[in-house]
């Protein structure tokens, strides 16, 4: 690129459209770039990070969308997490995000979420509570989870593939490595899939930290020929990142990324790596990526007999730790530290410490076998506490759309209209306009797929509190507890112009004809529902696509001919609200047969 360039790749100097004006999609798009890679930076340009993505996340919950919001607070979280600094700011953002996830029903981001939540907790030093959460994670991940459709397959594959690498992140942390190992060859379909060259990239380099302290890891109970194997792999992973920087040795994954200077000199220790990592080391970096820069420098120093040079690095970097992060690897960097400084010792008392750290290391091997055990046994009470939950639901679930069915409408009506505090309680009847089409002149898979569409978009459009329920066929109900007749017509016009912005190829044209009334003194739920129905097919004689408000008195918030000759708007309501409730209260009789 020629010229200067603002922060967003614009030309320094020209004026830049406001967030108010972007593009959900820019939003997204700059919350990612934002993010930053395996190299540190430096504090106050984390700050001025974690500022613009905390505007992006106002402005994208300003605008509701709920997917766009999900992928706003996780990037939120991300950068918050990979610093003890600012850690504890991403306690509330967290809870936000679980619970936003769980409303809306976004799984692969609500795995996401424990995975992250595993993050914060091993910056304090909570490895149980990090091990549960990621095994909450697995649980999840282990459901049949369908892509989103308004996501669209390649988010959907980005979304998971992100997912399964923050949990492996937390396996590999946790030292758990042939768990983080599956866990990371499951991502790598969908990063093969959709993942673009920065995401292919965070997971090769991801890949290659699992390795790297894998090996040092195996190393400690004396398998070194394993460990010998996870180095190799690791430095070809290396090389196939150096691959991917083709402007020239300046730019060469080994400068940019210490994780893959580090795999080169462990596979291959050499003073050729020397002068690298001595710089990569005093660059600003993540504590598990300067622990394997220490490690490698240490032995580069040692092929070229430097060990007093090598026992300084080590325990420069031992100093600098001071959080109770990374133990797995901490152990590690003392075991080299303690090994070099070894040397310095007499024979007797160099082989009765090893004969120690040895015992030391069948301990600790012991129970880090007892944590995979831990993992799988928590893994599977969730999965099956999940599995019960899903039973519930489902009895209480419409299968097709996700939505509550009619037997949970029929309990949490029952319950508003007898809890005065609900009250006033709007209740809207919606009715598809132009389903039958679809599913006369496409097929029924289609008028499936849209269904499953409207009723996302209905839920996604309202209230927490508010309950969209599937009544039958292309029909749904609204519950909006605490909602003046007004309000509500007001947030289901919003639904209904959702609706009807929706692409086509979602959609195929079908918007909404609603009906609202707002439950009289000591109506009963029968009766407001049958003058909801009434509301709606006069919206419908309208020509749909709108909402019909019908007041206590009989009053249509709608304006236009009611298609009933010689009748008012108000007084054609009014009849069909009568001739319903009739109908609702009717006990019919068949005549005996002559």
């Amino acid at each position: 690129m020629t010229g200067d360039t603002d922060r967003d790749g614009s030309p320094e100097g020209t004026e830049l459209p406001g967030l108010n004006e972007r593009s959900d999609a820019w939003l997204v798009g700059r919350a990612r770039e934002l993010l930053p890679d395996s190299a540190l930076g430096e504090t106050d340009e984390l700050q001025r990070r974690t500022e613009e993505l905390d505007g992006l996340l106002a402005e994208a919950q300003h605008r509701g969308e709920p997917r766009m919001v999900a992928q706003l607070l996780r990037a939120a979280i991300v950068i918050r997490v990979g610093d003890s600094q600012f850690a504890d700011s991403a306690e509330p953002l967290l809870d936000e995000l679980l619970a936003h996830t769980k409303r809306h029903g976004l799984a692969v981001l609500q795995a996401d979420t424990h995975a992250l939540r595993g993050r914060r907790q091993l910056l304090v030093g909570a490895e149980d509570k990090a091990l549960s959460d990621v095994a909450v994670a697995l649980a999840i991940l282990d459901e049949d989870i369908t892509p989103d459709a308004m996501l669209g397959r390649r988010t959907s594959d980005v979304l998971m593939a992100e997912t399964l690498m923050d949990i492996g992140l937390v396996l590999t942390q946790l030292g758990v490595y042939e768990a983080a190992d599956k866990v990371m060859t499951r991502a790598n379909r969908y990063v093969r899939a959709s993942g673009g060259p920065q995401m292919i990239s965070v997971h090769l380099v991801n890949r290659t930290r699992l390795l790297l302290g894998w090996g040092l890891h195996l190393e400690r109970i004396g398998e070194n020929s394993a460990a010998i194997e996870r180095f190799t792999t690791a430095a070809a992973i290396a090389t196939a990142l150096d691959a991917l920087f083709p402007d020239g040795p300046d730019e060469a994954a080994v400068a940019t990324e210490p994780v893959v200077g580090a795999a080169h000199a462990l596979a291959h220790p050499s003073t050729i790596w020397t002068d690298r990592l001595s710089q990569l080391i005093e660059a600003p970096l993540y504590p598990r990526d300067r622990i394997l820069v220490a490690i490698a420098l240490a032995r580069c120093l040692e092929t070229e007999s430097h060990t007093e040079q090598a026992v300084k690095v080590l325990g420069d970097v031992r100093d600098w730790l001071a959080d109770g992060s990374e133990r797995t690897l901490r152990v590690c960097l003392i075991r080299e530290y303690a090994r070099l400084s070894g040397t310095e010792a007499g024979e007797r008392t160099a082989n009765a410490l090893e004969t120690y750290a040895t015992e030391l290391e069948e301990q600790l091997w012991a129970m880090r076998e007892s944590r995979i055990t831990t993992l799988h046994t928590r893994r599977e009470h969730e999965r099956l506490s999940r599995r019960h939950g899903t039973v519930e639901r489902q009895a209480l679930q419409d299968p097709l759309t996700g939505l509550p069915n009619r037997r949970a409408l029929d309990e949490r009506l029952e319950n508003l209209v007898a809890s005065p505090a609900n009250h006033p309680l709007a209740i809207a009847l919606v009715d598809l306009d132009g389903f039958k089409v679809v599913n006369d002149r496409m097929s029924h898979a289609e008028g499936d797929d849209v269904l499953r569409v409207v009723a996302s978009t209905l839920r996604d459009t309202l209230r927490g509190n508010d309950m969209v329920a599937r009544y039958g066929g292309d029909e749904f109900i609204v519950l909006l507890p605490g909602a003046p007749l007004h309000a509500a017509e007001a947030a289901l016009g919003r639904a209904a112009a959702a609706v009807a912005a929706l692409p086509n190829d979602l959609s195929h044209g079908v918007t909404l004809s609603v009906g609202v009334v707002s439950l009289r003194p000591q109506e009963t739920a029968s009766r407001a529902l049958a003058r909801a129905d009434a509301a709606m097919y006069q919206a419908k004689r309208k020509g749909g696509n709108g909402v019909m408000a019908v007041s206590a008195g009989g009053e249509a918030g709608r304006s236009g001919g009611s298609g009933l000759p010689g009748l008012s708007d108000v007084a054609a309501v009014t009849l069909a609200t009568e001739l319903a409730e009739a109908a609702a209260d009717q006990t019919w009789v068949l005549p005996d047969s002559p």
